[in-house]
């Protein structure tokens, strides 16, 4: 049989349009299909055989349970790791079932020998707490860290995350002196969430490039430290933490007082009660926009409406108030 026709191979490239886009542009599908799925198109031609094996960002979720009995989760991450070719920027794992700690250990062993820049640890198994490895802490090329339903407790040679700009931390277990370690050996830090935290009751927050500070759960007080490029605080509030906002002299108060000069505070919450005064708000959403954070909440029933007043001070300025009522 002679060669192909021009003309034949022109319409061939014509039907394998996706064959044929740029590789950045193939990246992006494939990292947008299930990993499991995405593996499958290294069957589709010799041109797609490593693509795969090229991926920087890799998510591997509940998508990822096989079916087939003789195929594990863990079977499935060994073989993309162990085939897998060159940096893995961004890897995130978020899981319902439980999986064994052992495995866990051993990629992200894998992940510290690989310069990941975001790791995002989401365990949703609220009776199984994951103990994170020592080897997670000599991963100073990270610069985003979310982790969920985690201990976290460091070797002594740890010496913080250099590279750190974005920490989220829910239902994490750790001491109170391992909190205030770890933001102080941040430097970088720009964004901070904690949520839900456990073994530490004060959230003592010293983070010169700190533009985002969200928290919620129980903490006996909130200290805010060299934090005077903060932008926005985002408060959120469940019912246990109704005693934090309950009378004038509440921490909130003495929070919201201390705050340096923010553009944007928003304070969520099903029930809250603030100031010295009878009056509940119901569930709801409250928003504020502000372009310095010397004020006081104070509740009063306007014509319906809940209004706030400020402190006196001629710096102060509210460019927005909205209240949502669900």
């Amino acid at each position: 049989q002679g060669k192909p026709s021009e003309s034949c191979l022109k319409r061939k490239m014509e039907l394998d349009r996706i064959s044929n886009l740029p590789s950045d542009a193939i990246d992006r599908i494939l990292s947008c299909l299930p990993i499991k799925e995405a593996v499958k198109t290294s069957a589709l031609s010799s041109k797609w055989r490593y693509k795969t094996a090229l991926l920087t960002h890799l998510v591997f979720d509940n998508q990822c349970f096989s079916t087939q009995k003789h195929i594990t989760f863990q079977n499935i991450v060994d073989q993309v790791l162990l085939l897998h070719i060159g940096p893995i920027h961004s890897l995130r794992f978020s899981l319902i079932r439980p999986l064994a700690a052992a495995a866990l250990d051993r990629w992200i062993l894998h992940l510290s020998r690989n310069s990941i820049k975001e790791l995002i640890l989401e365990f949703w198994e609220i009776d199984v707490c994951y103990n994170l490895p020592s080897c997670l802490f000599s991963c100073q090329d990270l610069v985003c860290l979310e982790i969920r339903n985690c201990l976290l407790k460091p070797p002594p040679t740890f010496k913080g995350f250099r590279s750190l700009k974005s920490l989220s931390i829910g239902m994490v277990t750790m001491a109170q002196d391992v909190f205030d370690n770890l933001i102080v050996s941040c430097p970088l830090l720009e964004r901070l969430i904690v949520s839900l935290c456990d073994g530490f009751t004060h959230l003592n927050v010293d983070a010169p490039n700190l533009q985002y500070f969200a928290f919620g759960g129980s903490f006996e007080t909130v200290n805010l430290e060299n934090t005077l490029n903060l932008v926005e605080v985002d408060i959120d509030f469940c019912d246990e933490d109704l005693r934090w906002v309950s009378h004038s002299s509440s921490h909130l108060v003495k929070f919201l007082d201390r705050l340096p000069c923010i553009q944007r505070l928003t304070i969520q919450s099903s029930f809250l009660e603030v100031m010295d005064t009878s009056f509940t708000l119901g569930n709801g959403y409250l928003n504020i926009f502000i372009d310095s954070a010397a004020f006081c909440i104070c509740c009063a029933a306007v014509f319906g409406c809940w209004c706030l007043a400020p402190k006196a001070s001629p710096t102060l300025s509210i460019s927005e108030v909205s209240f949502y009522n669900h």
